[in-house]
């Protein structure tokens, strides 16, 4: 009597793992068992010995029915427990030879449970039809398999499984060497993608391979199975996804309606198509509102992006740039133009669908086979069309393919109508900003000018940067350059109030330090209106030139000092004190006043120019010299100076600032076209100031102006002896115009006022008025001047024995 032990031999195979096993002699009498029979009755070894193997058994206890199935062979028991209590089980009795007793073989429901459903399990796997299951040996040949690997050709009499010559989709290697992997680590492979072609012309299958190594009871290794499920529609809804994702990365980066399209066809080829390509409505290129249509009418669409997968796009084809001919309209364009997605079969139906002519056949590849179309719609507007073609790709284009070329079309029309939009609002806003900036170019008797403006990259074009030449009294001529804090449209708006600011101070004649007093007042208005006073301010440079001395006078408001080449090449900044920017308020601007030679260029600009002149800020005073310096010829125009000059600024591709550029050429009133005197304040002035102006109209050849001229020289000087204190002073200047100065030492200012028949003053000012082409009144440092300018008639040239004005 003995528990039998077998460590080391080699496990029974299932179902029998885990038995209990009991050798009743020929008696009825137990005589050895093993360890899992003693556990499973609860008795001790010396209980066991000799027991009376009736004693065990039970009838079966009430309630309890008769367990269904079970192994085939086996008898159900009821065991009675040492405790009492009734222990059911699967027995098997082996006869032994001779009559020499009975091997009893035993197993608890549980475990013949599991081994049923194990059993099941398998069986369904290995008969169910609707994916592929396989058992491998060691050697990864086919033991068993179900019936749809089979017809895969994955049969126990194939040598090899064919798919573990298939290479792995993103793993590396086949699947053979996952699966040898597999049996050596034991790590499952999970939802590994495996692609297995079809027959020509057939889409390829996409699989997902699981597979788990088979262990007996020890844990030792006897094979693999591996379960292949069809994903082919899951792994295309994945790449879809995965291509409208790239779409929506690659597309909508930029604001430039051109670069959208070609990220488009880049999208599309080579993932979708072989060769694909954008057309759009000319009108909506500009920025203009889509059309509805565009198919039957003589809206003209032109090509603006074109793809190929394999090389240039073909020579023979419809180029970008080309305007495609006028489509004949029909039910499936029309179709189309309702956002449709137009699939077509072969070249000849494509030709026929864009009209059959000869131009629709040069929009089309040759050795096209199929090919797909589809409008570029946003918010129900047609904005183009984009079209896509197979030629080596063997397959057809599919309903699938055409959901996914709807949606990315759909992605790039948006993108497309946003940069439309966007061009649209910035060639407002550039004409905007070229509405409110001077001609570039201008002649004044003073100077010849010639402006730049360059925005800030990044921008929408504008900016708060300006220039300015305003003709003043006198034949002078005020530069102004300015530069509103910010960029875009509320700095163009700002910018637009100070320069009519500006523009309509210089009308007073004001003096440059005045006149920027007045515009600091408005500009600290402006602060107030803003949401945030702290973001609004200007700096402002005004320069005013006088021809007739050659001497300029000029105040800063946080500008930077201008700067001057002579005649001789010498360069200088002037020396300016710059005050503080408008906006501040409650501090003086200094005026400085400079004398220029004839010739002379003077270069106004913003800090944004100095700022990028080497591409760093900073006053850069040193190297704006030398670069104007470098830039400045008599030979050179005042616009060839200006792209010397802005050539590096132009190179600086992040450029963070607007930046202006004024030049000025200056000119200098010859001195026998100037003519002044001095006067005492008697009533006999009022006769050698006609006498003297007379003489002088006589020696200029302007005899024909004498009249009017004596008129109003008498009419000023008289108002000055009248009214005035102090010498008075008379001054002719010829150019274009006749210039009449009268000064005097009094700050009274002159009105213009409609008289009464009974007053006995008040029609001297009238009369000037009348007589001449335009006159005013400006205070100089100490007094007034009243100034007058009669247009110059053209024959009087002829007669003038000096030649005229230089």
């Amino acid at each position: 009597m003995s528990r039998s032990s077998a460590a080391d031999a080699p496990g029974p195979p299932a179902p029998l793992n885990g038995a209990g096993a009991v050798l009743v002699d020929a008696w009825g009498c137990l005589r050895q068992w093993t360890a899992s029979a003693a556990e499973l009755l609860g008795y001790p070894d010396e209980e066991l010995g000799g027991m009376p193997a009736r004693r065990l058994l039970l009838p079966r206890p009430p309630g309890h029915q008769r367990p269904d199935g079970g192994p085939p062979g086996l008898r159900h028991l009821w065991l009675r427990h040492r405790t009492g209590a009734a222990v059911g089980i699967w027995a098997l009795p082996i006869p032994l030879a001779g009559g020499a007793g009975t091997l009893v073989l035993g197993l608890t429901e549980e475990q013949t449970a599991r081994w049923s459903d194990e059993t099941a399990t398998g069986r369904a796997l290995l008969t169910q039809d609707s994916w592929q299951v396989a058992v491998h040996d060691l050697d990864l040949r086919i033991r068993q398999s179900s019936p749809q690997a089979r017809r895969a050709g994955r049969t126990p009499t194939a040598e090899t499984d064919p798919i573990c010559e298939v290479g792995a989709l993103e793993r590396e290697g086949t699947v053979g060497d996952l699966l040898h992997g597999l049996v050596t680590s034991g790590e499952p492979v999970v939802d590994a993608g495996v692609l297995l072609a079809n027959r020509p012309g057939e889409a390829d299958r996409y699989f997902s391979l699981t597979a788990v190594r088979l262990d007996d009871h020890a844990g030792r290794a006897t094979g693999v199975t591996t379960s292949l499920v069809d994903v082919t529609g899951r792994f295309r809804a994945r790449r879809r996804l995965d291509h409208l994702h790239r779409a929506a990365r690659g597309m909508g980066s930029s604001l430039d309606l051109d670069r959208t399209a070609q990220d488009l066809v880049d999208v599309l080829v080579p993932e979708l198509a072989d060769l694909a390509s954008v057309e759009i409505v000319d009108a909506v290129a500009r920025g203009a509102e889509p059309p509805a249509r565009a198919i039957g009418t003589d809206i003209q669409v032109r090509r603006i992006a074109v793809a190929h997968a394999f090389g240039p796009w073909p020579t023979e084809l419809l180029q970008p740039g080309e305007r495609l001919p006028r489509l004949v309209s029909g039910p499936a364009l029309r179709e189309m133009e309702a956002g449709e997605a137009l699939i077509t079969r072969s070249r000849a139906e494509h030709v026929e669908l864009l009209g059959g002519t000869a131009e629709s056949a040069g929009m089309i590849p040759a050795d096209m086979h199929t090919g797909m179309g589809a409008v570029l719609l946003a918010r129900g507007r047609l904005l183009g069309y984009v079209q896509v073609q197979r030629t080596r790709t063997p397959l057809g284009f599919e309903e699938e393919d055409a959901r996914l070329f709807l949606d990315i079309v759909a992605r790039a029309a948006l993108s497309m109508d946003t940069a439309r939009r966007y061009t649209r609002e910035h060639n407002l806003a550039v004409l905007l900003q070229q509405s409110l900036l001077p001609p570039v170019t201008s002649s004044t008797p003073a100077a010849d000018t010639a402006g730049s403006y360059l925005p800030a990259a990044g921008t929408a074009s504008v900016g708060g940067d300006w220039f300015d030449v305003l003709p003043l009294s006198s034949l002078r001529t005020a530069f102004v350059v300015g530069d509103v804090i910010g960029h875009g449209l509320a700095a163009t708006a700002t910018m637009a109030r100070v320069r009519t600011a500006v523009q309509t101070l210089s009308d007073l004649d004001l003096h440059p330090d005045e006149l920027l007093v007045r515009v600091d007042d408005l500009m600290a208005r402006i602060a107030e209106e803003a949401e945030h006073s702290d973001t609004v301010g200007a700096s402002c440079l005004y320069v005013v030139y006088d021809p007739a001395t050659g001497r300029c006078r000029l105040a800063s408001a946080g500008h930077p000092a201008p700067a001057a080449v002579a005649p001789d090449g010498t360069v200088r900044l002037l020396d300016v004190e710059p005050g503080p920017t408008l906006g501040v308020g409650g501090m003086p601007f200094e005026v400085t006043e400079a004398e220029l030679a004839p010739g002379s260029v003077l270069m106004m600009y913003s800090d944004g120019f100095t700022d990028y002149l080497h591409g760093r800020p900073g006053p850069g005073g040193a190297d704006l010299l030398s670069q104007l310096a470098a830039a400045d010829g008599h030979e050179r125009s005042l616009r060839e100076i200006g792209d010397r000059l802005l050539a590096p600024v132009r190179a600086a591709t992040r450029r963070q600032d607007d930046v202006t550029l004024l030049l000025a050429r200056t000119r200098r009133i010859r001195q026998q076209d100037t003519a002044a005197w001095q006067f005492p304040p008697e009533p006999v002035a009022v006769a050698e100031a006609r006498e003297a102006a007379l003489g002088q109209l006589d020696v200029w050849g302007l005899n024909a102006l004498a009249f009017s001229t004596e008129l109003v020289v008498s009419e000023l000087v008289t108002n000055v002896v009248r009214h005035a204190e102090g010498p008075v002073g008379l001054r002719l200047i010829r150019d274009q115009v006749l210039v009449c100065e009268v000064t005097d030492t009094s700050n009274s200012q002159p009105r213009l006022r409609q008289a009464r028949s009974t007053d006995e003053g008040g029609r001297g000012l009238f009369l000037v008025a009348q007589l001449t082409h335009r006159w005013g009144s400006r205070y100089g440092d100490s007094g007034k001047t009243i100034w007058t300018e009669q247009s110059i008639p053209e024959d009087t040239s002829e007669d003038d024995p000096e030649g005229g004005a230089g």
